[in-house]
């Protein structure tokens, strides 16, 4: 049986331990996959803050990228040695969503039971009680066994680590800009929040077009930073909010198209929607724990025919997105691996947590480490 070192929250809210965990081989419609390189995203961390209560105990990850070693009944052994990037939300393909195309709404992924499609787990301590794999895919495990379908492979050159953004912060933020609000060329974006995702949303405005791209966040070195992910003006949020919607309307002749909140807080989120003029459309990105609410003054909203609009993992349908990213990344059109700012042992992961608690960084990730063979 494989071993592998996993991330493991016995309760949300309690600090992640770093446990040894058996690894039973893949079944139908399984891969085994090791993993190389795993994103510290925001969701993760709701998990571990207690934000989102979660069944325990729970292997963390959701963002990740590794190779495939081996592979269960049915699946195309060809897949054997392939770089894939990991899909945190496997598609049923059965559900009527799914036949609609519309996979990121998928009502029968098991994604949402943090287990495999048969609703167990091929995790387990020594003892034999089993350890559940967040989202499937466990992506903080050193070997992860997941679904086929959240293996997506990816075109030869692109690295593990941005592979491993491309199946979480790059396609939700990208495809946050380019499906769900479907920017046009010529239109003006503001992004609000500048973490992983929301430097995402400021590369898939780029890409799309957009002729005005303004970056709003409260730490000036990230506002500039965006310039060089496509950005073309940017505003320092303060502590007044009406300061800071004036001075985006000043970057932006009066209001922009598209206003995309990418941090998940009822402030900012309020913000957004203060920000966007009338015809204007606010794309909610971010996620905020569990029971917040927002309100907004609604009759300028209706007069104005202002539209709101949520997204989920920017609307991904994994099989044909990732690759696609990929080669964009490839062809010098999405600077992925600039997002990365640290590169850290699976043992730090606390630590990295506290370092996106105080939103100091764009991305950090894990590289697992290997006995060589």
């Amino acid at each position: 049986m494989t071993v592998a070192r996993a991330a493991v929250v016995e309760r949300t809210g309690e600090a992640a331990r770093i446990e040894a965990l058996g690894v039973a081989p893949p079944r139908a419609g399984e891969v085994l996959v090791r993993m190389l390189a795993a994103g510290v995203c925001h969701s993760d961390l709701h998990v571990r803050d207690g934000d989102w209560p979660r069944p325990g105990s729970i292997a963390l990850g959701h963002e990740g990228a590794g190779v495939v070693e081996a592979v269960g009944e049915g699946v195309d052994p060809a897949l054997t040695g392939r770089t894939v990037a990991l899909s945190w939300y496997v598609p049923c393909l059965r559900c009527r969503a799914c036949q609609a195309g519309r996979q990121w709404l998928c009502t029968g992924s098991s994604s949402l039971r943090h287990a495999m499609p048969d609703g167990t787990s091929r995790f387990a301590r020594a003892d034999g009680s089993p350890v559940l794999p967040y989202c499937g895919i466990a992506t903080f495990a050193s070997w992860s066994v997941v679904p086929v379908d959240a293996a997506i492979p990816m075109p030869e050159g692109v690295p593990a680590e941005v592979a491993a953004l491309i199946g979480c912060c790059v396609s939700t933020g990208v495809g946050a800009v380019t499906k769900t609000a479907a920017v046009r060329p010529g239109e003006s974006v503001v992004v609000i929040g500048l973490g992983g995702v929301g430097m995402s949303c400021v590369m898939g405005a780029a890409l799309a077009g957009a002729v005005s791209v303004v970056a709003v966040d409260r730490v000036a070195a990230k506002v500039e930073r965006a310039r060089s992910f496509g950005a073309t003006a940017g505003v320092v949020a303060g502590d007044d909010p009406a300061v800071t919607v004036a001075a985006i309307r000043d970057a932006t002749d009066g209001g922009p198209d598209h206003v995309l909140e990418a941090i998940g807080r009822v402030p900012t989120v309020e913000l957004a929607i203060e920000a966007a003029p009338p015809g204007g459309t606010v794309t909610l990105v971010g996620l905020t724990p569990f029971g917040q609410r927002a309100s907004f003054d609604v009759f300028p909203f209706v007069d104005g025919s202002r539209r709101l609009l949520g997204s989920n993992y920017g609307f991904a349908v994994a099989a044909t997105d990732f690759p696609r990213y990929g080669r964009l990344y490839l062809d010098g059109r999405l600077p992925v691996d600039r997002l990365i700012d640290r590169r850290l042992p699976l043992e730090d992961l606390e630590d990295a947590f506290d370092t996106l608690r105080r939103g100091e960084v764009l991305r950090q990730v894990v590289v697992h480490e290997h006995d060589p063979r």
